[in-house]
């Protein structure tokens, strides 16, 4: 195994572009020549089983999850950019409970209008349900979400909102850390 292992998981409602920041950030980790996992949580867990029952928190996804960043990191990887809806302070704290290593959690947001223009735009009948999810989400008590260590508006450009999450890691050698006084996007 590498040295110290971190990961950052990117959250925020459904519709505010948390796997297309990680697809962004994974392309940056690549040319960089970080040896990095981007894993989207959602597809940890689309399967059909048959014990899923109504646990908050998702055993398939914190399985498969588990056995893939093991498998990773035994091949090299340290860095570990997760993607997920994750709701309740419940469940990121299974996540971490389920890595051995620091998470640091990223919230992107963008206003509710743009959200569901974003999940309009999609193909599957699936999203709207995730849209009638974000509205409860939007609509649920704040102090059940988990608390973020950085939370930044996703309404530029996607490259810029990658880059910003991935200065703010310094994960790349001489990144300054993103100050969240001195750029209006970003914000604690």
């Amino acid at each position: 195994m590498t040295g110290h292992a971190e990961a950052i998981l990117i959250t925020g409602v459904y519709g505010v572009g948390k796997s297309t920041v990680t697809g962004q950030l994974a392309d940056l980790l690549e040319a960089a020549g970080i040896r990095y996992a981007a894993l989207d949580l959602d597809w940890l867990s689309w399967a059909w089983v048959e014990d899923a029952g109504d646990d908050p928190v998702d055993a398939l996804m914190l399985e498969h999850l588990a056995l893939l960043v093991d498998n990773l990191r035994r091949r090299g990887n340290d860095r570990f950019v997760l993607a997920g809806a994750v709701m309740t302070t419940a469940e990121l704290a299974a996540i971490r409970d389920t890595l051995d290593m620091p998470v640091r959690v990223v919230r992107l947001t963008a206003p509710l209008e743009t959200v569901h223009r974003r999940l309009a735009n999609e193909p599957t009948t699936g999203r709207d349900e995730d849209r009638r999810r974000t509205d409860a989400w939007l609509a649920s008590d704040d102090d059940a979400m988990p608390a973020a260590d950085l939370v930044i508006a996703n309404m530029g450009s996607i490259p810029a909102t990658a880059e910003a999450v991935l200065a703010w890691t310094g994960w790349l050698e001489g990144d300054p850390t993103v100050d969240p006084e001195d750029d209006a996007a970003v914000g604690t």
